[in-house]
């Protein structure tokens, strides 16, 4: 909920905002995966 990466993916998608945040922290126990794609969307999605 920092950059919003989560609300953008689930609003390209078509998704529920709470699926993909899960699917974040998922990926963030699993190899700390979930934090480096989340920090490089945070740069490459543009703010509203």
């Amino acid at each position: 909920m920092i950059f919003g990466v989560c609300g953008a993916l689930a609003e390209y998608f078509n998704m529920d905002p709470t699926l993909v945040r899960i699917l974040f922290v998922i990926g963030f126990f699993l190899g700390l995966i979930g934090l480096l794609f989340y920090l490089i969307l945070a740069i490459v999605i543009p703010s509203r």
